[in-house]
């Protein structure tokens, strides 16, 4: 090591679940850590998103875990060798937060939330002396290279012997992640890709009735797919202006790229998963009698509120009232997309830092000493405890990474 291990320090800026977790994992090591975040409070996001239920991690298997990273697995792989799925798990019962596996395979917490785990964890970072200071927005670097920080008593000059960026990607501005820091690294020579919106919901041109009609109404028990994919099951909710929740958001990546390529996407709903082809026929064709259409496909398919509904919006009166198209139509209906709902509004986003600016150990090729992890860099993954995985996984990653550039044995 090239300085005496007590003198060492590191800053950290950005207060996520990849920012505290390599602040932990630098403190571990013996570094001092000084952890900086705009924000009044750290975590914030890391809150939101366990509002209604912390989906921490997936159970399944590594290797079918690690395909949810599509373009990306290969790097974001590195990182899960480090800290999986299982080890996360282990890492949270450390903290006294046990967990268990939803019937879908993800896994929660067990009080469900957040705030006992992010509380639990900074009052542990705390105890070991790791300093959180927040209200401290980082805006670049001096003429020397010292860190430049807006604070409530002005501006002030910091200086560590490395740096780790954890300043998320640029979606829920207003819990701190603004995208901001892309004019300061740009202005570097540090390799950017645009960010577009991840885990977003997408636009739907409905009808003023469809929309005022089943606005906030959830399909269950539906499957989904671009075309020429296979289905995949769940359930999604229709908005006002299109469509939102964890179906869609699976194909997010796939619907995203179509769209900017065509201008539209077109998305495949099977109203019926249980049911196949041949018994869907079967029952449209069945003698109706004087009975209406919603009668007749609700007593014989089930078929009926927010489902039928959609059927007859994205169907002509034709192709309704024709049996081989509406059975068609059933099994694979095709829903027009128009656009992403705005990137503040995603869960998450792509792009960022691209890859080939940064080296194995995620330093910046250009600014030695500075680190880049989490949402900040180019790679996505849908929801379901792989996104905030690799962000645990990323933040350790670049704080082994540091200890790796300081000399440090982990």
């Amino acid at each position: 090591m090239h300085k005496h291990l007590s003198t060492l320090s590191v800053a950290v800026i950005g207060g996520g679940p990849a920012g505290l977790m390599a602040a932990e994992t630098l403190m571990a090591a013996g570094v001092r850590v000084d952890l900086y975040d705009a924000m009044p409070s750290v975590g914030r996001k890391f809150l939101l998103a366990g509002r209604g239920g912390l989906n921490l991690t997936h159970s399944e298997p590594a290797d079918v875990f690690r395909v949810r990273f599509g373009a990306r697995a290969a790097q974001v792989a590195s990182w899960l060798d480090g800290f999986g799925a299982q080890a996360l798990r282990d890492w949270a019962h450390t903290l006294g937060i046990e967990t268990f596996v939803g019937s879908s395979g993800r896994v929660f917490p067990k009080e469900m939330k957040a705030a006992p785990l992010l509380r639990v964890w900074l009052q542990r970072l705390r105890a070991s002396g790791v300093s959180l200071h927040a209200r401290h927005r980082w805006i670049g670097w001096s003429e020397d290279g010292s860190l430049l920080l807006d604070t409530p008593d002005g501006q002030v000059l910091k200086r560590h012997d490395a740096v780790v960026l954890a300043l998320g990607g640029a979606s829920w501005a207003r819990l701190g992640s603004n995208g901001a820091w892309q004019a300061v690294l740009a202005d570097k020579g540090v390799g950017l890709v645009p960010l577009q919106p991840a885990n977003g919901g997408f636009l739907v041109d409905w009808s003023a009735y469809f929309s005022d009609r089943y606005a906030g109404e959830p399909l269950k028990s539906i499957a989904m797919a671009p075309a020429g994919q296979a289905m995949r099951r769940g359930e999604c909710m229709i908005t006002a202006n299109g469509l939102e929740g964890g179906l869609i958001y699976a194909w997010s990546s796939m619907l995203r790229e179509d769209w900017l390529a065509h201008n539209q996407a077109v998305l495949h709903i099977d109203l019926l998963p249980a049911r196949d082809q041949a018994y869907v026929l079967r029952e449209v064709t069945y003698p109706r009698g004087a009975r209406s259409w919603s009668s007749h496909l609700g007593s014989r398919l089930g078929l009926k509120g927010v489902k039928l509904g959609l059927l007859r919006e994205c169907l002509s009166k034709e192709d309704f009232a024709n049996t081989d198209r509406l059975a068609q139509a059933i099994k694979c209906l095709p829903v027009r997309l128009h656009g992403m709902q705005p990137l503040d509004q995603a869960i998450s986003t792509a792009g960022g830092v691209s890859f080939d600016s940064i080296d194995q150990h995620l330093m910046l090729r250009n600014l030695p000493g500075v680190f880049c992890t989490g949402e900040m860099l180019d790679w996505e993954a849908p929801t379901g405890g792989y996104l905030l995985t690799a962000c645990f996984a990323g933040g350790r990653a670049a704080g082994r990474g540091v200890l790796h550039y300081l000399g440090v044995s982990a």
